[in-house]
């Protein structure tokens, strides 16, 4: 299933695309009303929080509608404003850098220091941002902001030190993430991280959350990045030095992971800031991201409304 939020009748809405077709969503609470189902669950959230029955139960009414056709139930795809799969996921976005060889050297060759390890950090629940959203860009914040296509993996059942043989079995789904990063702030103040990758916006994911069964390999998945329609980014998921298996369980040593946290699993060779010379996003610019097999979001960069005002205190 390919599992979505949307916004309509005043509120945020749960959907699904509709089995078999790629431009309809089902509006799952319509549906439920229109047949006299149970209420799904209100958001993506609280669906992964209610395990697999809960997600059973939504399979069970996608059914009804083919042998129950409720048309009020269903709505074209373009018609509609997509939000946030997760809006907040469980805590920060839990995120990988250097997870790619290639684009740990590029990195490395940029800054004029030697290779590290991959490394753990967080992005802000409030980074967050929908797959189609305007990215606001203000160069009294930021001179520096740079894109990172990601594969998205989002969990669905608790666990702690996981074995990296079960690892997968704790995957709700899989979606996009666009790991937008302000590389003045991150190189900066001292090495900051959290905050260069933690602006406003700076984490565009969706479009939906393709749940595990539809996704066998996720090792064996194609990303790529364009700016203004120019590839910058074109790699496959086999190529990650730490596959999602030892990903999961590495983070979960001593760590529990919590249904419907979100990681991001790192970014290929081809960033903005290690080309010669370096590239950075400016209002105007459309950056699309995509995973084969999950989907592509589509974020264009606005001058920010207001500056910066005052200080951190």
């Amino acid at each position: 299933m390919r599992l979505l939020m949307f916004r309509g009748d005043g509120g945020r809405r749960l959907g699904a695309l509709r089995p078999g077709s790629q431009d309809e969503v089902v509006d799952l609470g319509q549906l439920a009303a229109a047949i006299g189902a149970p209420a799904p669950p209100p958001d993506l959230l609280s669906l992964i929080e209610g395990g697999e029955e809960a997600l059973t139960a939504v399979r069970r009414l996608l059914d009804r509608l083919e042998t129950s056709p409720v048309a009020s139930a269903v709505r074209r795809l373009g018609d509609l404003t997509v939000l946030a799969p997760l809006d907040p996921p469980r805590g920060n976005v839990l995120a990988i850098g250097r997870n790619y060889a290639k684009h740990a050297e590029e990195g490395a060759r940029a800054r004029g220091t030697e290779v590290g390890p991959p490394t753990i950090f967080t992005k802000a629940i409030t980074s967050i941002t929908g797959p189609y959203d305007e990215i606001p860009v203000d160069p009294q914040v930021s001179e520096q902001i740079d894109w990172e296509v990601e594969l998205g993996v989002v969990i669905g059942r608790a666990g702690v030190n996981i074995r990296r043989e079960d690892a997968l079995d704790h995957v709700f789904g899989y979606t996009v993430v666009n790991d937008l990063s302000a590389r003045d702030i991150q190189h900066g103040w001292g090495g900051q991280w959290f905050k260069g990758k933690s602006l406003d916006a700076s984490c565009p994911c969706g479009p939906w959350i393709v749940t595990r069964d539809e996704i066998p390999d996720p090792q064996d998945l194609r990303l790529r990045l364009s700016v203004n329609g120019v590839v910058k980014q074109d790699a496959n998921t086999r190529d990650m030095i730490y596959p999602v298996d030892a990903l999961i369980a590495w983070l979960s040593v001593g760590m529990t992971l919590l249904p419907g946290m979100l990681i991001a699993t790192g970014t290929p060779e081809g960033v903005g800031f290690a080309r010669r010379p370096p590239e950075f996003l400016r209002p105007g610019d459309v950056c699309e991201a995509e995973v084969e097999g999950v989907g592509t979001i589509r974020n264009r960069m606005v001058a920010a409304r207001e500056a910066l005002r005052g200080a951190a205190g």
